[in-house]
Parts: structure tokens; sequence; C-alpha cells
């Protein structure tokens, strides 16, 4: 290579990593222009705040929740009775998956509160058979599963509202399908019993 090449080499290596520093310092302004965080005080409004609270009656998007039934588990303030979604195959198959995933690590596939963590040394969550859980409403579910009770915690975050109706439903499921008597299964399954 002639030092006329190297020099142009160089010359051009230069020029790119001038380009390349100006779209980098670019860059860096944009991420660092001024802005308000949350919560910060500003000159700006007369109460000093730079964020505004919502206007009064107004409702985000996504955030109308006129069925109580479906969005509370209650009916005018009482704990629900009965499920506000239809119960169908596709319901008790999705409630059983999301049961899975979410419950039976600590109350156990059928919902006797042995599951996994239990094992573990952590304590145990009352069964579903018990008498008391077997009467309560289905609304008592759907409000646990909601807000937490005792050690356990909210799962509003994480299970949307339909799945947790799915879950209740498959509960239900789980404490019929271990308290049955015998008079009251099919004559199929009452031939194969005998």
């Amino acid at each position: 290579m002639t030092i006329a090449k190297r020099r142009l080499a160089a010359l051009l290596g230069a020029v790119l990593l001038l380009i390349g520093t100006a779209g980098c310092e670019l860059r860096q302004a944009m991420y660092d222009q001024e802005k308000y965080e949350p919560l910060e005080a500003s000159a700006f409004f007369a109460d000093g705040m730079s964020f505004r609270s919502q206007v009064d009656g107004t409702v985000a998007r996504g955030q109308l929740m006129l069925d109580e039934h479906f969005y509370q588990g209650k009916i005018q303030g009482q704990l629900a009775e009965t499920l506000p979604v239809a119960v169908d195959r596709q319901l008790l198959e999705r409630g059983q998956e999301r049961y899975n995933i979410f419950c039976a690590p600590c109350h156990g596939r059928t919902g006797a509160g042995n599951g996994m963590i239990v094992q573990r040394g952590l304590k145990q969550p009352p069964t579903y058979h018990q008498q008391r859980l077997r009467e309560v409403p289905v609304g008592h579910f759907y409000d646990v599963i909601t807000n937490g009770f005792g050690v356990m915690y909210s799962y509003a975050s994480r299970i949307p509202v339909a799945d947790r109706w799915a879950i209740v439903a498959y509960v239900k499921v789980l404490q019929l399908s271990q308290n049955l008597e015998f008079d009251q299964l099919p004559a199929e399954d009452q031939r194969q019993l005998q």
C-alpha cells in the first residue's frame, strides 16, 4: 500500500469516526432532552406540580367497569352466588389450565392444599373440600383471587377477569369431583364402580 493510500484510508477512518460520534451525541441529546418526570415539581402550573389530575367524571380507556357481578364478584355489594359467565367445556378447560399454572403450586392439582410449596415447607393453604369452602358463594373465590387472602397475594395484575371466573368454575368442579355421593353419579359411572 502506498503512502497516499494509507493517508487516504486514515482520513476516511477519521471522517467515519467523526460521523459515528456525531450520531451518538445526537442520540444521547434526544435521550437527555428536557422533560418532566412523574410527580416532579414545576413552576409552570399554579399548584407547583408537573402532572395534571384526571378531569372529574372521565374514565380511562379500558377502565369502565359497570358490571359489578363480572368485575367485582358481587351483586349489590354481596358476594355473588352465581357465575356471570356461561359454563361450558371450553371455560372449564381454560380454568383447569390457569388453575394448574397459578393455583396448583400451593393448592395442589386436586385442591387438597398439598401443592409443591407445602412440600417445600411453606404454610399449607386450606383444602377446597372442607365444608366451609364448599358452602361459600362463588364470589368468595373470585374475591380471594382478585384481592388475596391471608398469605396469598392478589392475582389481579396477573390473571385477567375472565380467567379468574374460569378458575372459579374449575374450583367448583374440583369440589364436586371430590364430594359426590354414590347415588349422585351418572348410572354409567355407578356401574363401573360396582
